[in-house]
């Protein structure tokens, strides 16, 4: 509740406020605020008529679901509202929501959660199984006809399916769901966009909702727009008592539905739920930003009933938001260990992805170009789980006068040497090795966890030993005393020799490991493991031709060139010798067959044979791929005991479903 009671012209602003991001957000799709920004302001306003019923009015945001239809479509008018949900922030609010419907209609023990899509809500009219009408939701009462746009999306069947067992579909049918882009298929149409020299879509959701309502149903027709089913809004009888029998019946008629949704008992498996999805947020091939609860059965439902804007019987449990607004108050310039020049903005604070970001890469001189980034720009900065921070686009609408378009500067801002950019090449990088920003990149890289990853080694005291001429190249490491660190700071008898014991236990390491160590441009860790999976060993792998390296499936011909130039450097020679006669040492690799190459693995279900990771392991030195989805360019799908969607989805897609005595056989076991 608000400390004090507001003035009146106070709240008049705050509701015009509110009104103007509707407009944004619902009729032209170009929001001005992120989705936790306008949700704190709808908050404070009901906050305030909840305290002060006097400032309640019927023309209140808190009152209707969104904005009046764009001009340019029919309106539909429907008979059962498309309302929007109430936002729990943390498990508090869950749990405070669940207190208040259990006064209503006693104790619930049947819920089911499901994904809360990042899409544009629409509603799908069926007359007699038949695509009559589809419509945008509006303000839940009106919305937008878009039926000719919608009938170019594949996802939405024309026509229901009224075949094999289950419900029979309603003489009239209202389907509810979320239109939403894929993020690969998002990418694509912005790499075009990039391609042809046109203007790069900020994200997924504001570019469906733009597909929708294109003018010309061709236009959305090449937009590979997808679409999941979430409910029923029709007032007709169906026969189905709960929301997962709606789900179920959803499926069996033909529409698209999560299948990540679940039934769950209480609170507690609601959390864990939530808690799951959100770790596996940033893998999902769409955007999502929270999870949605609803009670299960249908009867306790109607009992619940609704308030102004949002069913009691429903709430949206929100993961912290993704994509925030803020502003660009510096554009500096990062030297990496490769050389490599990149731009990175300085922000004004903001709370993205459940951290305080206040720097967002711009990666390089075209992609500065390609956004028009300038420094007092209001922007959108994007984190996807541990993605580092970038700058998706700048607001151009709010850009204050003429501010000048940056530029890389022409010179090393660490060393003063004249950077270069190779033909072909997106990155400015400086050429001086010596570079002291790339001498201490290499050794945070060598100490890194993916690397040599000694324990205590962090790049605060990286920096004092370099600082103290203790450390030019990985080798001087091994050659490290405790007298030379006690006198660093916050470096006492104890952590000191801790150090010195991590780094004498980094000796013992891998060759992939190794190799990644070693800060060779484009060489990663996978390309590392391929690499010695190759070689076998260190000495056979320096000596390997750059034809004979890029004839390994998966690395290529400017990875071998990168690889060969680099190893045909005496200095980086002797910097591998140096190490091991420091006392590293990593076991032979079994070198790698060719068997499996070009082919993808995916395991499903329980195995008996051995674990999972060791079936991937044995497809991995076969020279195959094992992922853990299945797409229509997976080989095979090794199905083991209660195997669930991935083999249902290998069946639909006619991907080669075999038994794990099969995959035993394919490698001579």
């Amino acid at each position: 509740m608000p400390a004090r009671k507001p003035a009146k012209k106070d709240v008049e602003a705050l509701r015009r406020d509110i009104e103007h991001h509707n407009y944004r957000y619902y009729v032209l799709d170009d929001p001005e605020v992120a989705d936790a920004e306008y949700d704190a302001l709808l908050r404070r306003l009901e906050a305030i008529e909840e305290a002060w019923p006097e400032f309640r009015t019927p023309d209140s945001p808190t009152q209707r679901v969104g904005a009046a239809p764009a001009e340019g479509f029919q309106v539909v008018s429907r008979t059962v509202p498309m309302l929007s949900l109430e936002n729990a922030m943390d498990e508090e609010e869950l749990r405070e929501w669940r207190e208040r419907l259990e006064r209503v209609v006693g104790e619930v023990s049947d819920f089911v959660c499901e994904p809360k899509m990042d899409g544009v809500a629409v509603e799908l009219v069926y007359e007699n199984g038949v695509l009559a009408q589809a419509s945008t939701r509006g303000d839940g009462v009106n919305g937008e006809d878009i039926t000719a746009n919608v009938k170019t999306i594949r996802a939405i069947p024309l026509r229901l399916r009224a075949e094999g067992k289950g419900p029979t579909p309603p003489q009239t049918l209202s389907a509810r769901g979320e239109v939403y882009f894929a993020l690969a298929d998002f990418e694509r149409i912005n790499q075009k966009q990039a391609d042809e020299g046109g203007k790069l879509y900020a994200n997924p959701r504001n570019t469906a909702a733009g597909s929708l309502k294109q003018l010309d149903p061709k236009v959305t027709a090449t937009r590979p727009l997808k679409f999941f089913a979430y409910g029923i809004g029709t007032s007709e009888k169906t026969g189905l008592d709960t929301q997962w029998d709606i789900l179920q019946a959803l499926k069996h008629w033909g529409l698209p539905v999560n299948p990540l949704s679940k039934r769950v008992k209480d609170v507690d498996e609601i959390v864990a739920f939530h808690g799951d999805l959100e770790k596996r947020r940033a893998k999902l091939p769409y955007e999502i930003d929270g999870v949605v609860i609803k009670v299960n059965s249908i009867a306790t439902q109607q009992e619940a009933g609704t308030r102004s804007r949002s069913p009691r019987w429903a709430i949206a449990w929100k993961f912290p938001p993704q994509e925030a607004r803020t502003r660009v108050l510096g554009i500096e310039v990062q030297v990496g260990r490769t050389g490599a020049l990149t731009p990175v903005a300085r922000l004004d604070p903001v709370r993205v992805g459940g951290v305080t970001v206040s720097n967002a890469t711009l990666h390089n001189q075209d992609e500065v170009d390609k956004k028009d980034v300038r420094v007092g720009d209001w922007v959108w900065v994007r984190r996807a789980g541990d993605v580092i921070p970038e700058v998706v686009a700048p607001i151009v609408e709010q850009r204050e006068g003429s501010p000048r378009k940056f530029r890389l500067p022409s010179k090393c801002p660490e060393c003063g040497t004249p950077v270069v950019r190779p033909e072909g090449e997106a990155v400015t990088r400086c050429p001086n090795s010596e570079c002291p920003a790339q001498v201490l990149g290499k050794l945070i890289h060598f100490a890194s966890r993916g690397a040599l990853d000694i324990e205590g080694l962090g790049w605060k005291l990286i920096e004092q030993l370099v600082n103290a001429g203790l450390v030019k190249t990985p080798a001087d490491f091994y050659a490290l005393a405790i007298d030379d660190l006690l006198p660093l700071e916050r470096m006492a008898e104890k952590s000191a020799q801790n150090v010195i014991d991590a780094i004498a236990h980094s000796k013992k390491t891998t060759l992939p490991r190794f190799i990644y160590a070693l800060g060779i441009r484009n060489v990663g860790e996978t390309v590392a493991e391929l690499l010695a999976e190759h070689a076998g060993s260190v000495e056979a792998l320096l000596d390997a031709s750059a034809d004979e390296l890029a004839g390994i499936h998966g690395v290529g011909d400017v990875i071998a060139q990168e690889f060969r130039a680099w190893a045909d450097v005496n200095q980086n020679l002797k910097l591998v010798d140096r190490l091991r006669k420091a006392g590293i040492e990593f076991a032979q690799v079994e070198r790698k067959s060719d068997e499996f190459a070009g082919k993808s693995f995916v395991f499903t279900g329980a195995l008996s044979k051995f674990t999972r990771e060791d079936a991937e392991a044995e497809v991995k030195k076969r020279g195959g791929k094992a992922s853990s989805s299945v797409s229509k360019t997976t080989s095979y799908v090794v199905a083991g005991e209660k195997a669930g969607s991935k083999l249902e989805k290998a069946r639909k897609l006619g991907v080669e479903v075999i038994s794990e005595d099969d995959f035993l056989k394919m490698i001579g076991r």
